[in-house]
């Protein structure tokens, strides 16, 4: 039972750490999205946007492990 509580306490993070990212995804999103109208270099920001993007993407699948741990 332990590790089946273990799994959801990290879950449980993983979750609102997932929330967060795409929080933060969003408004970097929007704020390239101004430079671009305004004819700024996005270079920083997209590389910026890259790197979250591929963080993110990790979280999720980290979810999913978790979930598959849960039920196989």
């Amino acid at each position: 039972m332990y590790y089946k509580d273990a799994i959801i306490d990290e879950l449980r993070q993983i979750e609102i750490d997932v929330v967060e990212g795409e929080r933060r995804l969003a408004d970097l999103e929007a704020r390239l999205i101004e430079l671009k109208r305004l004819n700024e270099d996005t270079t920083k920001i997209q590389a910026e946007f890259e790197v979250m993007r591929k963080n993110q993407l990790d979280r999720e699948q980290n979810r999913q492990r978790l979930l598959s741990l849960l039920h196989p």
